[in-house]
């Protein structure tokens, strides 16, 4: 079936046929969806398509409506706000609307506390109103480490170096996230920080896929709203890892970071690899941008062995949404969404200013102003 992807007062862009529409509306089934992109200026359209035709690939029977928007705070380009302002929804449309998903992705950090990031505060008021809003939310990556920080304290771990490649993750669980997936499957990864399993798992977190090389993927957790977490990037497209790696390289060359980048781990054939080493050879003896002309072109050698499990995993997650839409809570309104989530802040800092800023306090899911959602519950209600 197809997903229809907003685009501001240009319409709808349609992926798909008019007549799956037409047969996905009569048959109710139809599952409204929130993207949050909040990738850099460089990254912006590339992971909009991303997202939208992995979700397309997972709708099955069903109509999909995606609305994007994204943080204001997260630093931008004029022609990046530009292209936001006339194809994104405004994030105070968001208070007022009740997707039945959301997914938010990260960013490049560029603090070494989260809450040093500009966006900070924007994307910890998402954390508060998902809960109470959706039926399912998706954080990845960066987003997924942000909102484990805001609900219970857990700080992401920095890496000695990148951690970028495709990882073999086992599937240890049997929650329905992670039916169909075989027992080993693929991920694409490329993060500066990780989280320690035993700590996620302290925190009543479900871890659903680990890897003994590259840590946690996928976890979860049900409260109001199902939470699930990503590490790493399934909607990643083939050549992903190889743009950021140029990319990577791109700044070595030109004197913006000192290291010249690890080869993605298990991404690259041994051929490939090969052409890149030496590559990498000439870069350390001689480092001038002039070399980008001599770049290996690499992309039509790279296998792509994650998107089966990629589409099996968003299928799933499309259907526990569609099955949990009709045991949603009676909605609240915009306002008392927004209420609950400021006060929920408000006592947060509280608490961290009473401890002198010396630990972050936990916040916790099952915390957050529990009278508001008996409030919500009862009839008369205002969405």
């Amino acid at each position: 079936m197809p997903v229809l992807l907003e685009r501001g007062a240009n319409g709808p862009i349609v992926l798909g046929s008019q007549r799956e529409i037409a047969a996905s509306q009569f048959a109710r089934r139809s599952i409204n969806i929130a993207l949050i992109n909040n990738m850099p200026d460089s990254a912006l359209e590339n992971t909009e398509r991303q997202f939208a035709e992995l979700v397309a690939a997972a709708s099955g029977d069903r109509l999909v409506c995606l609305r994007v928007y994204s943080l204001p705070d997260v630093p931008r380009s004029s022609s990046a706000r530009r292209y936001i302002d006339e194809t994104y929804s405004s994030v105070d449309s968001l208070w007022r609307s009740r997707p039945d998903g959301l997914i938010v992705t990260g960013t490049e950090p560029r603090a070494p506390e989260l809450a040093d990031e500009p966006y900070w505060s924007g994307l910890t008021q998402i954390v508060d109103w998902a809960q109470y809003t959706t039926v399912s939310t998706i954080w990845s990556c960066l987003a997924a480490h942000a909102a484990v920080l805001h609900t219970d304290g857990i700080r992401r771990r920095p890496l000695a170096e990148k951690r970028s490649g495709i990882f073999k993750f086992s599937n240890i669980s049997g929650h329905p996230l992670a039916a169909g997936i075989p027992h080993r499957f693929a991920v694409p990864h490329s993060r500066l920080n990780d989280l320690d399993q035993d700590e996620l798992a302290a925190n009543g977190y479900t871890i659903l896929s680990v890897s003994e090389q590259a840590g946690v993927d996928t976890f979860v957790k049900k409260t109001r709203s199902t939470f699930v977490f990503f590490q790493g990037h399934l909607e990643y497209e083939t050549g992903t890892l190889f743009r950021e790696y140029r990319r990577d390289v791109t700044r070595f060359l030109k004197g913006e970071r000192e290291r010249y980048p690890a080869i993605p781990d298990g991404y690259f054939p041994r051929a490939v690899e090969n052409r890149l080493l030496a590559f990498r050879e000439h870069a350390l003896v001689g480092r001038t941008e002039n070399l980008l002309a001599d770049f290996p072109l690499v992309k039509e050698d790279l296998p792509n062995t994650w998107r089966i499990a990629a589409i099996r995993i968003y299928r799933n997650w499309l259907t526990t949404i569609l099955a949990g839409k009709q045991w949603r809570p009676y909605p609240m309104s915009s306002n008392q969404a927004r209420k609950s989530a400021h006060s929920a802040a408000s006592n947060w800092f509280s608490q961290l200013n009473a401890t002198g800023g010396s630990r972050l306090p936990r916040l916790g899911f099952s915390t957050i102003a529990p009278s508001v959602v008996n409030r919500a519950s009862k009839p008369g209600s205002t969405k």
